[in-house]
């Protein structure tokens, strides 16, 4: 049997979770088996253990993952409200709603975590508890700590207006609900903590 390499190994890993993001936000948690994860991969399901130990540990993986790249989005947004109101149109777009497996896993998945181990939801807290911190400063670059609340708000808008509007079978009532959750996300922003 060959050796490979970090490099390769690392390549591989990063293959596995890329993929796995795919599969897990759009066919959920539960609904995504090591065998389907690794053939989505190109691999075998023996391989995966030399990468994770538990399909746990790859799903705390994949959260942390995901979340880091969506913090990493707000990071890049010019504090204020023109960028807030930008990513609230993009996260309650109607190709967010039609494509969670290229989208947030916070909607596509928070259902599942909850009943996930703790090592699932410690990864998803710490990636949740950046998210919310990058949109506090994005509100208040001067006073985080006094935006929290109303980042939690925005937050907690975004995800349940996404799981309600992609969970009824009415497309007209799912584009009602995107369109309500922006107009309520920036009525939150537009009373939240002054900006600066």
């Amino acid at each position: 049997m060959p050796r490979y390499d970090a490099q390769h190994k690392a390549e591989t890993r990063r293959r596995i979770i890329d993929t796995a993001s795919a599969r897990i936000k759009r066919d959920g948690i539960d609904g995504s088996g090591v065998a389907t994860l690794m053939s989505d991969a190109g691999l075998t399901n023996g391989a995966f253990y030399a990468h994770f130990p538990s399909k746990s540990d790859l799903v705390a993986n994949v959260l942390a993952d995901q979340l880091r790249i969506q913090h990493e989005r707000l990071s890049t947004l010019q504090p204020g409200r023109p960028a807030i109101e930008e990513y609230v149109r993009e996260y309650l777009s109607p190709y967010h709603r039609d494509h969670p497996e290229s989208g947030c896993p916070n909607a596509a998945l928070l259902d599942e975590v909850c009943r996930c181990d703790d090592a699932v939801r410690q990864s998803y807290t710490e990636g949740m508890q950046a998210i919310v911190n990058g949109i506090a400063t994005n509100l208040s670059p001067a006073n985080p700590a006094g935006a929290r609340a109303t980042a939690l708000g925005l937050f907690t808008i975004l995800i349940a207006t996404l799981q309600l509007a992609r969970a009824v079978s009415d497309p007209a009532l799912s584009d009602e609900i995107l369109a309500a959750g922006v107009s309520n996300a920036l009525t939150l922003v537009d009373a939240g903590p002054a900006q600066s």
